[in-house]
């Protein structure tokens, strides 16, 4: 799904999905768009956050409320700290205009082999948490955790290291699949995840900072030294700054 009320964004970008062989569902106004998702949900979708009508901050929330289909804002909006928002709205990656075609179709399709994987493996418990792979769930106890895709994948990041000390910058290449860009991004998203699993969030239980470092993940299972590994997920591609047209 396309949500661009630029039309000639809306149209170029479209084209483009189509011809890499995805179907396109493109959509000038926030409303239409939540009244559309409201019965069927797309598989991915490319946001705008300055839309008539209804915004793509209050529709990234909306959607958030219903689904963690993976959401990619697409807007002139490309500050650091308009990154830092549209994350924390819940988008699980932001791409600021003027962009590559070709940056946008790698990234749309990372998300995809993320939320669409090839095999379902087996459920596992680490510690105080139970993950199911095939439906992309995580539970504590009896307490399932809505985790947006993005924060599913870097928690599973995080798990396959337990015990490490992770730097954001190979947060940022693994979860990604960017070479290089702005660290804020992991900051944004291991304060989501913290909110969403720990007790207490001000003190950090299972996701630890260790300052000037990185992040550390305990599942509160040290004793275990041989309980099932999480599945090795697909590196995402890292995008190219220097093929495609430009939009």
């Amino acid at each position: 799904m396309i949500v661009e009320d630029d039309p000639a964004v809306r149209t170029v970008v479209g084209d483009h999905l189509r011809a890499a062989g995805h179907r396109v569902e493109p959509f000038a106004a926030g409303d239409a768009a939540w009244e559309a998702m409201r019965t069927r949900l797309p598989d991915v979708i490319v946001l705008d956050r300055m839309l008539p009508r209804l915004s793509g901050d209050e529709l990234c929330r909306r959607v958030r409320g219903i689904s963690d289909v993976p959401i990619l804002m697409l807007t002139a909006l490309g500050t650091v700290d308009h990154r830092i928002e549209g994350l924390e709205h819940g988008a699980d990656d932001y791409l600021p205009k003027p962009f590559s075609l070709r940056e946008l179709q790698l990234r749309l399709e990372a998300l995809l082999r993320r939320r669409l994987p090839d095999a379902a493996p087996v459920a596992f418990t680490a510690g105080a948490f139970r993950v199911d792979p095939a439906h992309r769930r995580l539970r504590i106890g009896d307490r399932e955790i809505a985790l947006t895709s993005r924060e599913y994948e870097l928690f599973l990041f995080l798990l396959g290291r337990e015990g490490q000390v992770v730097r954001r910058d190979e947060i940022l290449r693994e979860v990604w699949g960017w070479s290089e860009g702005d660290a804020s991004t992991v900051t944004v998203h291991v304060r989501r995840l913290r909110e969403k699993i720990e007790p207490d969030p001000t003190t950090p239980r299972f996701l630890r900072t260790e300052w000037g470092a990185g992040y550390r993940l305990e599942t509160g299972d040290a004793a275990s030294t041989r309980r099932a590994q999480p599945p090795q997920t697909a590196r995402p591609t890292p995008p190219s700054r220097s093929s495609g047209p430009t939009c």
